[in-house]
């Protein structure tokens, strides 16, 4: 027996929990304690225990009076009982030595170099802490402005972004991540159209997503198809203007081409800004679900709603409960919280902000029977949504009067003649749930379901087929299970047109490919609508999906009143997509001898290629393919560090592939051998990561078929492959998650 194995058969002989297989592999990997060994310390029964003692012991230092120790007992078991989890990083280091709890931060970014360089020291702390950074870069003064101090130029904000990239890559977090950023520009910022272009290179800011701060002037000379003003922050003067709808297209081409930059329409982040006197919301979290003023943090957490539905209906007395106890929870937090540097957690404890959420909402609708992409679906969502706001914020009515209001009440938008303080800002927020809804076994977030059937790749290589335990349920009770069709299932990716299963199985059993677009913003409208902060969902594309399909989201969401928008387009990471698409070339293939062996081409005694610069764990390789008449013929490998296994394997790997393409095979079959292979060394950030150095070859071969017009038409699943264990990685709100181990670059 493996060392994993019998880890996991430990905890779960250990544990009464009810907790899944993959929940036990998440727990073991990211969240239980450990010797400096890597010797597990801990079960999952102690680890829920160190949370619950942690939380609950505020109360003494709040002097409430009540019971720490029933407080406890109640938290421990809405942990267990998996009605509520925390966000990962206070299940992971509450009652631990680091006791950093909040996952979501967005620090400020100043015009000076003395500013700019204390948020990038602010960012390493934070990212060693383990949390996530966002950042507006909309106060820096434009490239080639005046600097009267030097009498020079500025390098704008993009020249500034690199160098937070840099930092961030150096910085690992928890020695299994690096740090996720948000990077935000104002759309009326000179340097717009750079930073909606600058990750047409996919080698740039890969610890970085990117989001276009969208102002309501903007949209409405986007409808008017008028210009709009352009302004120098460094002034507040307008230096001229711009075509709105140009612009807009340009954000819809990027995004159609490789999923950034996403949107934030930053005057609604502020029109619900409740402590205006206080600042200007500029920026998000790095998942977008957060907008949060400079120096504030966040605790999230999140209801499952699964263990929510009584038969055919949703039981609303239990669910007030636990929202009421998730509240006081989370409130908690922020007293015990052991903040990276002073300034959060001076602001953090002055709004007190929290966001409580949901998880499980794909599943809940599967019990009641009711489509994900139906009016009635959304009318439920909202219903839940309000209820889950309103319901928080009476708790935090109590605890104010219990504990007191917010510091920052007093000309907050709460502060009305007649109005109850309240204990927190905010009470509510939808986050992505990756890893968290793995360990309660249920569906991320408001995200439809990740796949009905897929397979997965355990640590000793077998191929597991893992099916949705719902699913799987219905099968055998209407007597359609068979592990034939769930392997068919898991390769096929959708059942909707399989005749097999009833129809009205189909109906609920959908998944993020089998809803349209506009079905995904009219979900999140509809919990956008009573949530206090942000939404965090991927609104999904089919891969032919047009530019203006793209488009049509970007407008509906607008009109929905959505605070911002991420969508993916599948596989459009896995190739570099033209914007001009180019005569459709067929592969060249010269045929076989018969016999054991193929004829190789001779090589030429000139050929023309093109080199690509690859950045991978161990360095940057440079990838060099070269043609003759046939087509691809030869590839030669260059590591930025000379010597090593990584370049000796390498140059194996070019032989290898160059031996291959001229006996006859096909470019894109070394494409399919090498693709999605992982390493201990991955590098990047979301879609633009790069596993390993094989899969660096593989991706610098699409590029190179891509620009020569040919379609490679090879990809992995949605995300490409998890770094940790190889199994399919989904892009569910913002976020790149693996559903087989847990694996979450921003949870």
């Amino acid at each position: 027996m493996s060392k994993s194995a019998a880890t996991k058969k430990k905890i779960q002989t250990e544990s009464s929990l009810p907790l899944s297989e993959n929940a036990l592999t998440v727990l073991e990997r990211r969240y239980l304690k450990r010797e400096k060994n890597g010797k597990v310390l801990e079960t999952a029964e102690q680890m829920f225990q160190r949370v619950a003692d942690t939380i609950a012991a505020a109360e003494s230092k709040l002097d409430t009076g009540n019971d720490v120790k029933a407080l406890s007992d109640d938290f421990y078991r809405m942990m267990t009982e998996l009605d509520f989890m925390p966000n990962s990083p206070t299940l992971m280091n509450a009652g631990r030595e680091l006791g950093q709890l909040s996952a979501c931060f967005v620090l400020p970014v100043g015009d000076s170099m003395e500013e700019i360089f204390e948020s990038i020291k602010n960012t390493a702390l934070i990212h060693k802490s383990g949390g996530g950074t966002g950042f507006s870069f909309s106060r820096i003064r434009p490239a080639n402005d005046v600097v009267l101090s030097t009498k020079g130029v500025s390098s704008g904000p993009l020249s500034f972004m690199s160098v937070f990239d840099a930092a961030t890559e150096t910085i690992k977090q928890g020695g299994t991540r690096r740090g996720a950023n948000m990077g935000i520009l104002r759309v009326d910022h000179p340097d717009i159209m750079d930073f909606i272009m600058c990750k047409q290179d996919q080698t740039v800011l890969t610890n970085f997503n990117i989001s276009v701060g969208l102002t309501e002037a903007f949209m409405e000379a986007v409808e008017k198809d008028d210009e709009y003003d352009i302004v120098n922050p460094r002034d507040g003067k307008v230096q001229g203007q711009l075509p709105a709808r140009k612009v807009f297209n340009h954000v819809v081409e990027m995004a159609w081409t490789n999923g950034e930059p996403g949107i934030i329409f930053l005057d609604r982040l502020n029109r619900d800004n409740p402590t205006p006197k206080v600042g200007e919301i500029e920026s998000t979290n790095p998942c977008g679900e957060q907008p949060l003023l400079p120096y504030e943090s966040c605790n999230l957490g999140s209801i499952n709603l699964v263990n929510f539905v009584d038969g055919n209906k949703v039981d609303w007395n239990r669910l007030r409960e636990t929202i009421r106890l998730a509240t006081r929870f989370l409130d908690n937090v922020i007293e015990v919280n052991n903040y990276p540097i002073p300034e959060i957690d001076e602001m953090t404890r002055a709004n007190r902000k929290i966001g409580l959420g949901v998880m499980g909402w794909a599943d809940m609708l599967i019990l009641l029977g009711i489509p994900y992409n139906s009016e009635r679906a959304c009318e439920l969502g909202a219903k839940i949504m309000q209820f889950l706001t309103e319901e928080s914020r009476q708790m935090s009515i109590e605890l104010a009067e219990e504990r007191g209001a917010f510091p920052n009440f007093k000309g907050s938008t709460f502060d009305k003649k007649g109005a109850k303080p309240v204990r927190n800002a905010t009470c509510s927020t939808i986050a992505p749930t990756g890893t968290i809804s793995i360990i309660s076994n249920t569906s991320s977030g408001v995200e439809p379901l990740f796949a009905v059937s897929y397979v997965r790749q355990v640590m000793d290589n077998d191929i597991l087929v893992e099916v949705h335990p719902l699913f799987e349920k219905i099968a055998k009770e209407m007597g359609f299970y068979s592990d034939e069709l769930m392997k068919e299932i898991a390769e096929h990716g959708t059942i909707q047109d399989m005749d097999a299963i009833p129809e009205e199985v189909r109906s609920v059993f959908l998944t993020s490919h089998d809803i349209t677009p506009e079905d995904h913003v009219r979900m999140q409208a509809a919990f956008q609508k009573y949530t206090d902060n942000a939404v965090s969902k991927t609104v999904n594309f089919c891969n032919d999906a047009t530019r203006d399909d793209v488009e049509t989201v970007y407008r509906l969401a607008y009109q929905l009143g959505c605070k911002g928008v991420t969508i993916y387009r599948d596989g459009s990471r896995d190739m570099q997509v033209l914007s001009v698409k180019k005569e459709e070339k067929s592969e060249k293939v010269v045929p076989m001898e018969s016999g054991k062996s193929g004829r190789k081409r001779e090589r030429p005694r000139a050929l023309k290629g093109s080199t690509y610069q690859m950045e991978t764990g161990c360095g940057p390789l440079y990838v060099t393919i070269n043609e003759d008449s046939h087509g691809a013929f030869e590839l030669f490998t260059t590591m930025g560090k000379a010597g090593g296994c990584a370049a000796s394997q390498c140059e194996a790997i070019g032989r290898l592939v160059s031996l291959a393409w001229r006996s006859g095979v096909q470019a894109r079959q070394a494409v399919k051998q090498l693709i999605g292979i992982t390493c201990h060394k991955p590098a990047g950030f979301g879609e633009n990561r790069i596993t390993s150095c094989s899969d660096a070859v593989a991706q610098a071969i699409q590029q190179h078929m891509a620009a020569q017009g040919e379609d490679v038409n090879v990809h992995i699943q949605n995300g490409g492959a998890c770094p940790d264990c190889g199994g399919p990685v989904e892009h569910e709100g913002g976020c790149c998650v693996c559903h087989a181990c847990g694996y979450s670059e921003c949870a």
